[in-house]
């Protein structure tokens, strides 16, 4: 088990996909939750709670995490994390963070509950 201190070394993207160290990372810190499932969206490795997406190893570096479109604006103004764009529109309650502030466990740790939490409250999907 990786100590809160270790840092996450990226591998190449033109090698995968997605990041598999990190989606490993994710893996674990995830471990514990009811009702989790993977499955490839959005070109990476999406961890999803009673259907509901929560966070992802993003194809494009970095993750991708769900968070509750009402505290999407703060997020983005008070850490590392940007809107996600789809077709040139940013996306409320879908951020990307780039790797180079997942370095240490704790940030991505942090991220991860984040957009677990959000997705435990919502509706299962079937």
């Amino acid at each position: 088990m990786r100590r809160d201190a270790q840092q996450i070394e990226p591998q190449s993207c033109s090698e995968m996909a997605y990041d598999e160290t990190l989606a490993a990372e994710i893996r674990e810190l995830t471990s514990g939750e009811s009702g989790l499932t993977e499955r490839q969206m959005f070109g990476g490795l999406a961890f999803l709670i009673n259907g509901n997406m929560a966070v992802a190893a993003s194809g494009q570096g970095g993750i991708m995490v769900r968070v509750d479109p009402a505290e999407s604006d703060a997020l983005v103004e008070q850490t590392n994390a940007q809107f996600f764009v789809m077709r040139g529109r940013p996306m409320r309650g879908w951020l990307r963070v780039d790797l180079e502030h997942l370095r240490v466990r704790r940030e991505l740790a942090s991220w991860v509950e984040l957009g677990t939490a959000y997705a435990r409250s919502l509706p299962a999907k079937r």
